[in-house]
């Protein structure tokens, strides 16, 4: 039995080698939601690799498509190009920047736990990479979506205090209202847009998480 569960049309499906090191990645994230220290994941070489590959294809596009305030925060947390940076030094960056911190989940969670912890500064993430034959494509959140889109943008204040009002909302709204705020944190947060000098920009972590979102911009 895996922890962490794959649909049948999951790229990693049929790979063993893949499910066996999500699930290792995803027990260490268990632990340390049960009181455990934040411990470092040591990713392979492959994993360095295919972290490197979207970066080189990501990189060059944000600087055409991504808004300024996305921009100005990666300048503000820049992300190592030749290796998967670890949670713990990122949470020293952002600590600094925002007094936010990266805590590991094993996967997908819902939407009140995931909302709520952005009230206190948490923003809940996984740790695995997607499978290498879909280098540009993943399911659900990796570690790619929630450094690249998510983490680095956390070190802009705006963006940062935008995150805190959703997460304040979360925590005295009903099951209706957090439906409701799942929806708008997706719509801006997750897959905004922004209209900027008369262009659209992207500003959502899905989309800059995304060769081929990027490229539709």
């Amino acid at each position: 039995m895996h922890l962490v569960e794959l649909s049948a049309d999951h790229p990693g499906f049929t790979d063993t080698a893949y499910r066996e090191r999500r699930d290792t990645i995803a027990w260490a994230a268990e632990r340390r939601q049960e009181g455990g220290a934040l411990q470092d994941v040591h990713y392979i070489e492959a994993e360095h690799a295919l972290w490197s590959q979207v970066r080189n294809e990501l990189d060059p596009r944000h600087a055409q498509v991504a808004c300024s305030e996305i921009l100005d925060a990666q300048q503000l947390m820049p992300l190592p190009r030749d290796r998967i940076p670890q949670f713990g030094e990122l949470n020293r960056q952002l600590s600094d920047a925002t007094a936010f911190r990266l805590e590991p989940v094993a996967g997908l969670i819902r939407a009140r736990e995931f909302l709520s912890g952005l009230a206190y500064g948490v923003f809940l993430a996984t740790q695995y990479i997607r499978h290498h034959s879909k280098p540009f494509f993943t399911p659900e959140p990796d570690v790619v979506h929630e450094l690249i889109g998510h983490a680095a943008t956390l070190a802009h204040p705006g963006i940062a205090s935008l995150s805190r009002a959703f997460g304040e909302a979360a925590l005295v709204a009903d099951e209706e209202r957090i439906g409701q705020l799942e929806c708008l944190y997706w719509y801006t947060l997750e897959y905004g847009l922004v209209r900027e000098g008369g262009e659209i920009r992207i500003l959502g972590a899905g989309l800059l998480s995304s060769v081929d979102d990027c490229d539709q911009y």
